[in-house]
């Protein structure tokens, strides 16, 4: 019997990096409930892909449970390679045409009041994939029209008037990582660009302030507390509504290492430091990832603006 296939062979060219041992606080049960294997059927019966099984998600076993999956479209492969991401990197196959109705069945069939789209980047694609949002987006409404619609986008960078497209679809939460501080991006996040991401999240407001917009990061990858704060500062400028802040964990020995373990005061620390600063919702704990909660997190928000 041959040798599995490496996952990442496109970063074999890396140096090993050692994996620390985890404290207590980020220790998880492992999936493996009746209502984890209804979720995994429905996902894999309908031929989708997730970014709770791609990005080795630690929540996954409580969020299949709830029978919330967090679906990943245009395919399991990234045209970037970022350091710290556990999606495999090479050139995706093309578009499945129909992939946006097989998202509208199964989250009619998971019976979703909110769902969170998000993507691989595809930089092949001349509009980066924005027109299958759309269209993704407008197939969840024609089969569920009361769920809600949280999408985590790439950064569409050089991919003139794609933003337009996506924000034309009116989601009810638009979503964009920045990951990490800008100091770190040469290693972590090379194929993008810092500003650009903040001026991204900015024109979602310019072009529809009713859109709620989110963004998230990794901590421990070696950033300093200032920089957090100015990110912080950065995403309040654009008047992003919503940040998460969670722990980063290293996938393989081939990415990036842990620098550090953030501990849970901390992250409390962080929380009430960004609400200070005025954002409407901030979700920061070791194991706080963009789309955990995100249902329960978007009433919150929508409540938290009837109340302004």
């Amino acid at each position: 019997m041959g040798e599995a296939k490496p996952r990442h062979p496109e970063k074999a060219h890396r140096p090993d990096q050692p994996i620390l041992r985890k404290p207590d606080w980020l220790r998880v049960k492992a999936p493996g409930s009746k209502l984890w294997a209804q979720t995994s059927q429905i996902v894999k019966s309908h031929g989708l892909v997730t970014v709770c099984e791609e990005a080795g998600c630690p929540n996954v076993g409580e969020c299949w449970e709830k029978k919330h999956a967090t679906f990943m479209i245009m395919g399991d492969t990234c045209t970037r390679a970022c350091a710290f991401c556990n999606v495999k990197t090479g050139m995706p196959a093309p578009l499945d045409v129909d992939e946006p109705a097989k998202i509208a069945r199964a989250v009619a069939e998971l019976g979703l009041d909110h769902v969170v789209i998000t993507s691989v980047d595809r930089d092949d694609l001349d509009d980066g994939g924005a027109f299958h949002f759309v269209q993704t987006i407008e197939a969840i409404r024609r089969a569920t029209p009361k769920t809600t619609i949280e999408i985590l986008t790439p950064d569409f960078l050089r991919k003139p008037g794609a933003l337009e497209k996506v924000v034309a679809a009116r989601p009810d939460v638009f979503n964009h990582n920045l990951e990490t501080v800008p100091s770190k991006y040469p290693r972590v996040r090379p194929g993008a660009r810092y500003f650009h991401s903040i001026r991204l999240l900015q024109q979602v407001k310019e072009l529809d302030a009713s859109i709620f917009t989110k963004s998230g990061i990794m901590v421990g990858l070696g950033e300093t507390r200032d920089e957090v704060l100015q990110l912080m500062d950065d995403l309040r400028v654009a008047d992003v509504d919503f940040l998460t802040i969670g722990q980063y964990l290293q996938p393989s020995r081939k990415h990036h290492p842990v620098v550090s373990f953030v501990t849970p005061d901390e992250f409390k620390s962080y929380e009430t430091i960004a609400l200070a600063k005025g954002f409407a919702l901030v979700a920061a704990s070791p194991l706080t990832r963009s789309s955990h909660h995100a249902g329960e997190d978007f009433a919150r928000l929508r409540a938290a603006r009837a109340g302004r």
